[in-house]
């Protein structure tokens, strides 16, 4: 009987097992070594603040956004010629002289409707 075949393919099985046992371990030496570099960043991190330590709010309550009209800047006329970005004035415009929201009237439609107005 030639038992050459057999012996072949059981040790081919036993370095198999080996070989993933080893992956294994490897695997678990990378993660705890994660795990400490990680626990060791951490430390080195300054604390969070306490309460105490968190930003107030001013005396005079939130800042609230303030809502303005603007009136849009004026082109600059070129006689055709071509304007870089940087002969343009910044966007944003001058505050408008009227503060009335306008371009709408009252009962018109927009958007989301035909409108009608209560």
């Amino acid at each position: 009987m030639n038992t050459t075949p057999n012996l072949a393919v059981s040790a081919s099985t036993a370095f198999g097992v080996v070989a993933v046992l080893a992956a294994g371990i490897l695997v678990t030496v990378a993660l705890l070594w994660a795990v400490r570099l990680g626990i060791g960043v951490r430390r080195r991190e300054p604390r969070p603040p306490r309460p105490e330590e968190q930003p107030a709010l001013p005396e005079s309550g939130p800042v609230r956004a303030t809502r303005e009209m603007r009136a849009p800047n004026e082109m600059p006329r070129t006689g055709g010629a071509r304007l870089t970005p940087h002969e343009l004035h910044p966007t944003g415009g001058t505050p408008a002289a009227d503060q009335q929201p306008g371009g709408r009237d009252p009962g018109s439609g927009d958007a989301a409707g035909p409108g009608g107005g209560a």
